[in-house]
């Protein structure tokens, strides 16, 4: 009976197992492509999270909102 794994002893089938595991880390990994802008947190966000907290009074959220939106509009 012929040896199929040849004089490498069953290296091939490790190479492939490599391969595969490289290939799915590859695809199955959520990856940043250059020049993609993840969400970014502006200054609205930031605002709306510490009103959302508590941090902020509403009076002060309207009016801080207002100003952003001012600076957004220029």
């Amino acid at each position: 009976m012929m040896m199929y794994y040849g004089s490498f002893g069953g290296m091939h089938l490790i190479w492939w197992f490599v391969w595969m595991i490289m290939l799915f880390w590859i695809f199955a990994t959520p990856y940043d492509i250059p020049g993609q802008r993840r969400r970014k947190d502006t200054p609205l966000n930031r605002l709306q999270k510490r009103f959302a907290a508590g941090e902020i009074t509403t009076e002060e959220y309207q009016e801080k909102k207002k100003i952003l939106e001012m600076d957004l509009a220029n």
